[in-house]
């Protein structure tokens, strides 16, 4: 499923099979999640996308072939394929142990062609081996959605009161996380979203409700999942002094002009910038003894923008997944 030009619907396309080379991999996809990034790059709100582009980047599949100099990962291997497809391993930030920032970073379904397709290829060095535990589909929506989550989640430290602000795949994720560590989960959506406060609730959340209003108590730190400017100032408000603000997504709208005493008694705001490898190996590691589970909705392949469409309107419960055997 190929875009084209941004913000027109995907089109079915058969597609040049090239063979791996050199560090690659190929691989039979499985399934890939559909992320709100992926919508991001259709509706044309991340600039520069290769075109035209195969989207996805939370691919599941098995190796097929490699490439010279791959030896530790053979055919037959199932593996994860994540946004972070390539770093050069030599700027100030991958030297300094921060390739989530590297300065020539390669991304999978936006710079290179990703997983909305029967076949794939990576690099395997930034491949995951995955958890036994989880089937095709369960383990999908964890490739970033649990990892870019994973990655914010840490950077609110030891809060104890943690306010989530968007409440779909990779916030549903977390909540599980962060119940399985003994933080307290306070779920904000729009006002009118019953069904993901209820989502919320019925996955150990204390509390859910309007994310413009005021939370039932301090909050130690909030992660803003919704890419909406709007709710960093409402997460300010409800979050107690020395606390975090942090916003996960890749994309969002302005943020409005508040006043400064939000900000003062040293709150902090903060951004999460793609992922680790190191991210997503403590993650795997860590998703089985939780164990996280993955609510997921599955859509043919063929069916990838009726599966935007309603990530889209909000109609998701949990992650879509794309897969040829649904």
């Amino acid at each position: 499923m190929v875009l084209e030009a941004p913000g027109r619907p995907l089109v079915e396309r058969e597609a040049y099979e090239r063979p791996p080379g050199p560090g690659e991999v190929a691989i039979e996809v499985t399934a890939c999640a559909v992320c709100r990034t992926d919508l991001h790059v259709v509706d044309g709100e991340l600039a520069d996308p290769k075109l035209p582009l195969i989207p996805g980047h939370q691919i599941v599949g098995r190796v097929t072939s490699a490439g010279e100099g791959v030896a530790a990962v053979v055919a037959g291997d199932r593996v994860g394929v994540p946004w972070l497809a390539w770093t050069c391993g030599r700027c100030r930030f991958c030297l300094a142990g921060r390739e989530n920032l590297c300065l020539f970073a390669k991304f999978t379904g936006y710079t290179r062609d990703g997983g909305y397709a029967q076949r794939t290829i990576a690099n395997a060095a930034y491949c995951f081996p995955l958890p036994a535990a989880f089937a095709d589909t369960e383990v999908a929506p964890l490739l970033c959605a649990g990892l870019i989550g994973f990655r914010a989640y840490r950077l609110t430290g030891d809060a104890k009161r943690l306010g989530i602000y968007g409440f779909g795949s990779a916030a549903h994720l977390i909540t599980q996380v962060a119940l399985h560590e003994g933080r307290r989960v306070f779920a904000f959506t729009r006002r009118d979203d019953v069904a993901s406060q209820q989502f919320a609730r019925d996955l150990g959340a204390e509390w859910a409700g309007d994310a413009m209003g005021p939370s039932p108590e301090p909050l130690d730190a909030a992660i803003i999942f919704a890419p909406a400017g709007e709710l960093v100032v409402a997460a300010l408000r409800n979050t107690d002094r020395g606390g975090t603000v942090v916003c996960a997504g890749i994309h969002m709208s302005d943020i409005p002009a508040f006043r400064y005493e939000l900000l003062w008694e040293e709150r902090m705001i903060r951004s999460v910038a793609n992922l680790t490898r190191a991210d997503g190996a403590e993650f795997l590691r860590i998703a089985p003894q939780v164990p996280v589970h993955a609510d997921v909705e599955l859509f043919p392949l063929q069916d990838a923008n009726r599966a935007l469409a309603r990530l889209r309107a909000g109609e998701i419960r949990g992650s879509a997944v794309l897969t040829s055997r649904a």
